[in-house]
């Protein structure tokens, strides 16, 4: 997950979590390091990712190195929103501007002046059915 700082990796048997690595480095060099590592010692039978919305950058990078791998090692694909790590809490934007999940499921930001104290978790339990074949990422730029 790079939706903001730390990247977050988990590595999940059968649905259950049974190992997690964060990095505060720049998702660019992060992820390449830590995922050789991974495919080094695990076998990948599918790759999950949080397409947004938040780091406009990371967001970027992570979905092109994931759809690198998908489509060179023939690794299916799945994505779900940011907000499933976070509890559909207000994701950060730009300054006091978070984006924030409507009650019809659409995203908007808004301003907010307590910033929600809600960080970013990977779950024991890997909620599948939150994932899909939409890849494509959640590139909301706020207006600023």
């Amino acid at each position: 997950m790079s939706l903001g700082s730390p990247l977050q990796i988990g590595v999940y048997d059968k649905g259950v979590c049974i190992e997690k690595i964060a990095s505060d480095e720049k998702t660019s060099d992060a992820l390449p390091l830590l995922m050789k590592s991974l495919l080094d010692r695990f076998t990948c039978k599918g790759l999950y990712f949080a397409k947004g919305p938040g780091s406009f950058m990371a967001i970027k990078v992570t979905y092109l190195f994931l759809q690198t791998l998908h489509i060179v090692k023939d690794i299916p694909l799945y994505a779900c929103e940011g907000f499933t790590f976070n509890a559909n809490n207000p994701i950060k934007a730009v300054g006091k501007r978070y984006f924030v999940k409507c009650d019809d499921g659409s995203i908007k930001t808004a301003l907010l002046d307590v910033p929600p104290n809600a960080p970013f978790e990977l779950p024991q339990k890997l909620p599948y059915e939150a994932f899909g074949l939409d890849t494509e990422p959640l590139y909301y730029l706020p207006a600023v």
